[in-house]
């Protein structure tokens, strides 16, 4: 495959690591064949992509993950994540991504989906799944550990999280249109500076997001409406990457993914705010979380 240029290459965070800006999103990998995820591989290879983000609960993820490790596990930097609350249920669910993408340790560990306070007060205290992961991390079988989440409140989530255990990245939504929700700007623009402070790696997610799906017939993978032209995605992935320090998490449509790969690679210079508020009119893009 010819590629215009190779996706840039940033430190994601302390980890001494150069990622490529766009990380492997594997949720797309939740229902489709080993056939279609090699052919995916192939073409992660092709653009020099060296980042994969799974998770346990990424149905078939890491399963379709695995068999890649025996030959290319030293090209990519490896992370998953567990969506337990307790220490004992992490602890198995860490073991059992190591079993199913066969490898003996990940480079990153991620709280999954860390919003609701109930939640995170299970995860981070006494007996709680922060515990099993720090546990994992002494004992070598990861290196990092990391937080995530979706919704309006967890840019503020994130910066508690912080203030109570060091983490190495984070990762949450970002988009144009996400950032006119005026709680939502403010609460990210706090938790950038922390993490830039910090150097804590910040990864993000739902770049090329148009909104919630308005009708039943679906024509993508994502959960969410996504942009499916080349020009649009190129405004929204280049706005995304634009802006130092951030990463940009791939869609979870392996047919919508060459698109991003691609807008990636091209990738210049940021576009202005009035190119992407054009293009929020134009597709009457509106905010997933309210």
């Amino acid at each position: 495959m010819k590629v215009a240029r190779p996706i840039e290459k940033r430190p994601f965070g302390r980890t001494g690591h150069m990622s490529t800006v766009t990380l492997f999103g594997a949720a797309a990998f939740g229902t489709v064949s080993q056939a279609d995820a090699d052919r995916t591989l192939d073409l992660l290879l092709a653009y020099g992509v060296n980042h994969i983000d799974t998770a346990a609960s990424y149905g078939e993820s890491e399963l379709r993950i695995g068999p890649w490790m025996a030959r290319h596990r030293k090209e990519f930097f490896l992370a998953t994540k567990t969506g337990q609350r307790s220490y004992a249920a992490a602890r198995e669910e860490i073991h059992r991504s190591l079993d199913r993408l066969r490898v003996d340790s990940f480079d990153l560990i991620q709280l999954h989906a860390l919003v609701h306070p109930d939640e995170w007060e299970s995860a981070m205290g006494p007996g709680g799944a922060l515990e099993a992961c720090v546990e994992a991390r002494e004992q070598g079988l990861v290196r990092f550990i990391g937080v995530t989440g979706h919704g309006r409140t967890i840019a503020a989530m994130h910066r508690r999280s912080l203030a109570r255990f060091d983490f190495d990245s984070v990762l949450l939504p970002y988009s144009y249109t996400l950032m006119q929700d005026e709680v939502y700007e403010h609460d990210f623009e706090q938790l950038y500076k922390s993490c830039q402070e910090r150097n804590v790696a910040l990864q993000t997610i739902k770049s090329i997001t148009r909104g919630p799906w308005a009708t039943t017939a679906r024509t993508s993978a994502t959960w969410y409406q996504p942009l499916e032209e080349q020009a649009d995605i190129d405004l929204a992935v280049h706005w995304v990457i634009g802006r130092p320090g951030l990463f940009l998490n791939t869609v979870g449509d392996i047919q919508l993914l060459p698109k991003v790969l691609d807008a990636a690679s091209r990738f210049e210079a940021r576009p202005s705010d009035a190119a992407l508020h054009q293009l929020m009119q134009a597709q009457q893009m509106t905010p997933l979380f309210v």
